[in-house]
């Protein structure tokens, strides 16, 4: 690559390390706990509970809905980076006022939250659909890797910082860890802002055929869609692609979200999941890159099949875990497949969709990684409760609902095996007009 190049492959790489610190310090650290116990302190923990999972289905299924279109409307615009500057600037202000939000007003802290979390997921479209215009595609894999390593880099390097300020909130001025905790949403959103500029100065994006504005491009956006609602059903390789990502990325999420729950279950405590989860970040960043790399090797449907193979393991072992040694090499385990999965999956999709449509199609890639974790929990639930109602103990039943996950694993390997990469990149290459 020459230099031009190599910058437009930091810039776009750092965006991962930019918003990642809004996924490890709010999403998955901080917010959970501290809602629980500050914006809904003395509330009854099924309420409390209720009150989050429906924030963040809500959240899910607005940005799951909206994504087709916006990616139609940001593909007939070139408007990709326009659209990645409003969701970011929404999600790392609304982050920030979290700062504002005093303790028991739960409505408040979950409406900046489920907007702050819309932000997050808009601007990853955008994001991901860049990626062909930053890597030919012999990189698409090693760049794809790239970007996720750096974000488990940069986002665990921040929530690394912010629990030490909440561990010892009187060396950085503060008069408790609560005090830490809601600054630590303001350095996330700072963080967000500042380490997007370089995506904003160094990418270029491409523009195809004759571009739009204004109303124009809202209703060619809405008409690009219903003719790619149509053509998608006959372009097969996209389809079983969609298809399989779906379950294997449910079984993935699914993994990441009851983990939790799941220790605390088996007699851990909180600082014992923080730890988890920073082994996650720490042990993702030079596993990332290498999956990158031997994707470029030996092909990045070999290491995606090698990473459900790692995660159908991970829910075996799972079932019989009970302390916490296991549970801290599980996290080391779960972070050597888990950011090179989704960085594969990322630059397998962008090998077979046509290039001039990429928001687009990573718009339906987007909305079938948001409407994941909808089969995942209902699966483990359903299971567990058949084995307590047929006689089993609780911990019986629960273990086996937990390895009931390995079912989605088998689901999306099976059909990613229908998934011909070169007969994708042919169907891509015939609806651009290139073939």
């Amino acid at each position: 690559m020459n230099q031009l190049d190599r910058k437009a492959v930091f810039g776009w790489s750092m965006y991962d390390w930019a918003n990642s610190a809004f996924a490890t310090t709010v999403m998955a650290g901080f917010c959970p706990i501290f809602f629980e116990k500050f914006w809904s302190s003395g509330v009854d923990a099924l309420v409390t509970q209720a009150r989050w999972n429906f924030a963040n289905s809500a959240a899910g299924i607005i940005v799951a809905l909206l994504a087709p279109l916006l990616g139609a409307i940001a593909d007939r615009g070139s408007a990709k980076k326009k659209f990645l500057l409003f969701f970011t600037c929404l999600g790392a202000l609304m982050t920030s006022c979290l700062y504002l939000v005093a303790q028991g007003n739960w409505l408040l802290a979950l409406t900046l939250y489920v907007l702050g979390v819309i932000g997050f997921s808009g601007a990853n479209i955008f994001y991901d659909s860049l990626l062909p215009s930053v890597a030919g595609e012999k990189k698409l894999d090693f760049i794809s890797a790239l970007g996720y390593s750096l974000g488990y880099f940069g986002g665990g390097l921040l929530f690394a910082a912010n629990v030490w300020m909440t561990l010892r909130p009187a060396q950085f001025g503060f008069a408790d860890s609560g005090e830490a905790v809601r600054f630590s949403f303001v350095t996330v959103g700072i963080w967000w802002a500042v380490f997007t500029v370089p995506l904003m100065v160094f990418v270029k994006e491409p523009r195809f055929g004759k571009q739009e504005a204004g109303t124009g491009v809202i209703l060619g956006g809405i008409k690009q869609l219903r003719k790619t609602f149509q053509e998608i059903r006959h372009l097969k390789m996209i389809f079983l692609f969609l298809i399989a990502y779906w379950f294997y990325i449910d079984g993935v999420d699914t993994i990441i979200r009851v983990a939790m729950i799941y220790g605390l279950a088996i007699g851990l405590d909180s600082n014992s999941m923080i730890k988890a989860l920073l082994i996650v970040q720490f042990v993702g960043f030079p596993a990332a890159v290498a999956f990158g790399w031997l994707g470029e090797r030996i092909g990045p449907r070999r290491m995606i099949f090698f990473g459900i193979g790692v995660y159908l393991f991970v829910s075996a072992w799972a079932a019989f875990m009970d302390n916490e040694r296991e549970f801290m090499i599980l996290a080391i385990v779960i972070g050597l497949v888990q950011g090179g999965i989704q960085a594969l999956s990322r630059s397998f999709f962008a090998r077979i969709i046509p290039a001039d449509k990429a928001a687009e199609y990573f718009g339906f890639y987007n909305m079938l990684g948001k409407f994941a974790t909808v089969i995942g929990p209902a699966l483990i639930s359903g299971v567990g409760l058949g084995l307590r109602g047929a006689g089993f103990s609780i911990d019986t039943a629960s273990r086996g609902g937990t390895a009931s996950v390995a079912l989605l694993f088998l689901a999306g390997g099976t059909i990613l095996w229908f998934v011909d990469e070169a007969k994708g990149h042919e169907e891509a290459r015939y609806l651009s007009g290139t073939a």
